[in-house]
């Protein structure tokens, strides 16, 4: 007996109730159906289904063996789609979604490397400040700041992050640069906007922590403003490294207080990269996620790609 053509029987049947709807699906009889079911019973010793002239109805045991196969006939076809993938150019459509500073800074040199790589994967590239969800928005990867927290997804670590405060020579000429977070009071803050409406900074030094609240010369949800307004010498905005890495060895923003780690939430973002977590990752989705990690991964190695976009890849 086919016993895999037994499973994809009965578990069309579960759907259809209709012996003769998945005899049309599969392109045999609805005789051969019924009898490769009731083999497939009496090879388990277990009733699955109840047949009258009117209605299909699943037993008790039907009904918890059809849960398993759906999972089952799942991983088995999706292990043949990759293998076969394997075996072919990779190509489809990839839906990657990121936070705005990484996918406007680092994403899209890496997007033109990869499509020199495999020119039949197509990217949709979305960016927002806020996490997808990836079930809802049909997206493949979403890169976030933070680790993900709902039910249902895995997560693959690309970096650690810091966040640094900076400002503009230009500011610094007519504020001079304070030399404690305290001083920071007296200057032109660039806050981020955040649920809550109050705006603090996190200070940590050899294990001590101090908290400074401040009221904001500019506020802004977006994080390409404030690296703009502080380039224009609107004040002292609290940046990711990798934003404001260029800008530093410009010399057209300046690091303050760089014996301090800063930031306006924790200490645990960085980059991650958020997937469904599925028995087996589409191959795709896999190529893509082990090109950007190859790239960015490492102490300072994501700055490469920053030094790349400025030039030819």
């Amino acid at each position: 007996m086919d016993r895999l053509r037994a499973m994809e029987f009965f578990l069309s049947v579960t759907k259809t109730r209709n012996f003769s709807e998945t005899a049309r699906q599969f392109g045999v009889s609805a005789t051969a159906v019924s009898r490769m079911i009731t083999d497939f019973e009496d090879e388990l010793k277990v009733k699955l289904l109840l047949r009258s002239t009117r209605q299909i109805v699943l037993t008790e045991s039907g009904e918890e063996y059809a849960a398993q196969l759906e999972g089952i006939l799942w991983s088995i076809n999706e292990a043949h789609a990759n293998i076969t993938a394997i075996r072919q150019a990779p190509k489809g459509l990839l839906r990657v979604h990121s936070r705005m500073m990484f996918g406007l800074g680092v994403l899209p040199t890496l997007v033109a490397r990869f499509r020199r790589l495999y020119p039949d994967i197509h990217i949709e590239l979305m960016l927002s400040e806020t996490p997808a969800d990836l079930r809802r928005d049909h997206v493949d990867i979403d890169f976030r700041v933070s680790p993900p927290v709902e039910a249902g997804v895995k997560r693959r670590i690309l970096f650690r992050g810091e966040r640094y405060l900076v400002a503009s020579p230009s500011y610094l000429a007519r504020c001079p640069a304070p030399a404690t977070a305290q001083d920071l009071l007296a200057h032109d803050c660039l806050a981020y906007l955040l649920p809550g409406g109050e705006y603090v900074w996190h200070f940590r030094h050899e294990g001590v922590q101090e908290d400074l609240a401040f009221q904001p010369r500019h506020v802004s949800n977006n994080g390409v403003a404030l690296l703009e307004l502080a380039r224009l010498g609107e004040g002292v905005a609290l940046l990711d490294d990798y934003t404001v890495h260029a800008d530093l060895e410009q010399g057209s923003l300046v690091r303050l207080l760089p014996h301090l780690r800063v930031s306006n939430t924790s200490y645990e973002e960085g980059m991650y990269a958020t997937i469904l977590d599925t028995p087996m990752i589409p191959t795709k989705v896999r190529l893509f996620l082990d090109f950007v990690a190859e790239q960015v991964s490492g102490e300072g190695h994501r700055f490469t790609a920053l030094h790349a976009a400025a030039g030819p890849a």
